[in-house]
């Protein structure tokens, strides 16, 4: 492969990507590549990432059962800590049981292979996330895509499909577009088709819901025929992610999830952590109201814009700006301004719907809001400048 000319094209396609290094500790201003910013990209949604009650119980736990874990669940590595931060967590969701993974891609691209193999169907919103792609096609199952949110496809598929073994697999919040699924509605379609449904609630745990509990709990929605994943480290600050359901499915996935069986254990100094983040993410509802009022507040400031704002009741908020090209230079403007907003661009999103993807974080302040808001107006005035121009 000529990697030279593959980097070019990516680069004349607006699709290359850059890391960015940060110094410091999480928070609404990050030292990056040396230079303050204002930042709207992490997806650190309580702002506990930096929390000192959370610091401490990590340091605690690591003087007591050291850094590493050791080695794989099933042989020497699930220790007492992480049998606490399932039971925990087990308790936070309602839920019978939960199993612990290392981050939520390791989750769904373990758990889906281990729920339906050759032979089985797989069912999947087009926009769902990638590591929920990529289970389904590990599984080797057939993989039937349906419009985004679209039940009547759902259904038609599902009412096809003869396959004993059918799974529905969907974000609880979409990742890129901050909208929440309708998990009472799915449920009850895979309740008529013999299905099961699995919900990748990596954005809404700890951020939607009574208590932070997640989508499920926004719905109130219960079903014998549930999983649902959530991930440690996004709303709860930590690391890791989490499957829970029934206690006869999660004894499944310990005997058949290779993402699992196969990988040594998380540190046991973060299971610690995530006890006790989930304490503050139960306590603290300020962190919750706060995320609304900054999506609020924001919208209202920039009602004028060209770009179209989804209204979303969650941490994300997209701003759709169009092609590759316009939504890097709206980043670059904005970067020059001292705010880092990252520019989404496909495959993460489709064609034609390259945006910013705006992340809000308990931590933000409304001036920090205000001065994102100002600044997307003078950026727009530019843009627009630009566009007359030419």
């Amino acid at each position: 492969m000529d990697f030279d000319a593959a980097l070019a094209d990516l680069e004349a396609a607006g699709l290359k990507r850059r890391r960015r290094v940060v110094r410091g500790l999480q928070g609404p201003v990050l030292d990056v590549d040396g230079e303050p910013m204002l930042a709207f990209a992490s997806n650190d949604y309580l702002g506990l990432a930096s929390h000192p009650e959370i610091i401490e119980a990590t340091i605690a736990a690591a003087r007591r059962c050291g850094v590493g874990g050791g080695a794989s669940h099933l042989i020497s590595g699930h220790h007492e800590e992480h049998e606490l931060a399932e039971e925990a967590l087990a308790r936070f969701v309602d839920l019978p049981r939960t199993l612990l993974f290392s981050s939520g891609y390791m989750a769904n691209t373990g758990v889906i292979p281990a729920l339906v193999g050759r032979g089985g169907a797989v069912f999947s919103d087009t926009l769902n996330h990638a590591c929920l792609i990529d289970g389904a096609r590990l599984s080797r199952a057939a993989v039937h895509i349906y419009p985004h949110g679209d039940l009547a496809t759902l259904e038609a598929m599902l009412a096809r499909n003869r396959t004993p073994d059918k799974i529905v697999i969907t974000d609880g919040v979409f990742s890129m577009d901050g909208d929440i699924a309708p998990v009472p509605e799915m449920i009850a379609l895979c309740e008529r088709h013999d299905a099961m449904l699995l919900v990748d609630d990596a954005h809404g745990f700890g951020v939607v819901g009574p208590g932070g509990r997640g989508t499920l709990a926004h719905f109130g929605a219960k079903s014998e025929r549930l999983l649902y994943m959530g991930t440690l480290g996004k709303a709860v600050g930590v690391a890791g992610a989490f499957v829970a359901g029934n206690a006869s499915a999660i004894e499944w996935l310990v005997q058949r999830t290779r993402t699992y069986i196969f990988t040594t254990s998380m540190p046991p100094m973060l299971a610690a952590a995530i006890r006790a983040s989930l304490d503050i993410v139960a306590r603290d509802e300020w962190r919750r109201k706060r995320l609304v009022e900054h999506g609020r507040r924001l919208r209202a400031g920039l009602q004028c814009l060209p770009w179209a704002l989804p209204t979303t009741r969650t941490a994300i908020q997209p701003v759709l700006i169009g092609s590759n090209a316009a939504a890097l230079a709206v980043m670059r403007e904005l970067w020059e301004r001292g705010i880092w907003a990252p520019a989404i661009r496909p495959p993460t999103v489709p064609e034609g719907t390259a945006r910013l993807r705006i992340t809000f974080s308990a931590a933000h302040e409304e001036a920090h809001i205000d001065r994102l808001v100002g600044a997307l107006r003078e950026v727009a005035e530019v843009c627009i400048a630009g566009a007359d121009a030419n």
